[in-house]
This record gives C-alpha cells, structure tokens and sequence, in this order.
C-alpha cells in the first residue's frame, strides 16, 4: 500500500469481505499499520459504500474489480459523478481476474490510480505481490516467497521471462510452511530493476 503512495492522511475504506475470505483482513490491518483511517465496510450493501465514500472522504479503496464497475454503475444511476463528488484517489484491486480495459474503465469512472493485488488464501490471502506506481508488473514479496516459474506439463524451469504456472515456497510461514506449492496461475518472472526504485 505505501508503494501505491497510501499515506496517513488517507482515508480507506475495505469493501472487500471479513469473513473467511483473508483479503478483507489482511488489508485492514496494513491499513491500521500505516495509520490511516480504516473503515471495515465490508463487501455489498452497493448504497452504503457509496453514502461512507462520500460522508467520511474515502480516498482508497479496496474492492473486487468487477464490484467496482457495480459501484460505477450504481452513481451513474443515482447522479453522482464519482470523479467529482468523491475523494477516491487509490483503488486496490483483487480476488478475481480482470483485463486492462477493465482496470482502465475504473481507472476513468473513479478518476483514480487502481493498482492490483495478487494472493492465494493459501500463502497468506493479499499481499503475495502488488504492483507499484509504475502498474508495469507485481513486486513479489520475497522475504516472505521464493518464486519458480515452471512448465505445467514437465514441471522444469522455463527460460527468464517465458510464461509458466507460478510456484511459490513459503519462508518464514512457521505453523503451516507450504514447499514448491503449484498455484495453477500462469506468469512469467521479469528481470531487471523497476523504474519505481
């Protein structure tokens, strides 16, 4: 969150689960961590999160991208112009796939920065890897993962920056360490530094 530029001064508000779904959470505590003000909206309730959004200012979100072209949809309907009448300036997004164009259409209704948010309930939900302001690319955590990329088939590495499905071994999981756990996911590993420093 603070490689997106969340800072103390924010308001942010959690619209993503509290239940057994660990981004809602996860999220909620990084967000206590940095300081902001933290609202535990929780997901649903589309009217609600948008009355929050305007009564306390929200300026970061946390929502499941196809849950925010809802939210869209709703202003359009109730006449509210969110890049206008809202405060939203950072928009985590994840718990589902979405394309570009989908980033890039809630991107322009809320008129804000969307940065994705990759995690497997099986590592520790949200966090994994999140994407920096340069939105070219996840930053994988590893002090917490070591990362293989391998061919689904043969399970051999495949060449730096080839697509293969993602393995990821735990290291510093104490109760439940989990080793070369195949994610199913498909990525490549990209070399070099960010431009994000």
């Amino acid at each position: 969150m603070l490689a997106a530029g969340v800072t103390d001064e924010d308001v942010f508000q959690n619209m993503m689960g509290y239940g057994l779904f660990t981004g809602g959470l996860g999220f909620h505590y990084a967000g206590e961590l940095i300081g902001c003000m933290t609202i535990p909206a929780s997901s649903g309730n589309t009217e609600r999160q948008i009355h929050l959004m305007r009564t306390f200012g929200s300026t970061v979100l946390h929502i499941i991208p196809s849950y925010a072209l809802r939210v869209l949809h709703v202003c359009a309907e109730e006449g509210i112009d969110p890049r206008a009448d809202l405060s939203v300036r950072i928009i985590f997004v994840g718990g589902e796939p979405h394309t570009d164009q989908v980033r890039r259409r809630i991107e322009e209704g809320f008129g804000a920065r969307v940065y994705n948010c990759y995690g497997l309930s099986e590592m520790c939900g949200p966090g994994v890897a999140m994407e920096c302001t340069q939105q070219d690319g996840l930053h994988l955590c590893e002090d917490h993962y070591l990362a293989e990329v391998l061919d689904p088939q043969s399970l051999e590495p495949v060449p730096l920056g080839e697509p293969g499905e993602l393995v990821l071994t735990t290291l510093r999981r104490q109760a439940m360490p989990l080793i070369r756990y195949r994610t199913r996911d498909i990525t490549r590993l990209l070399e070099g530094p960010c431009p994000c420093g």
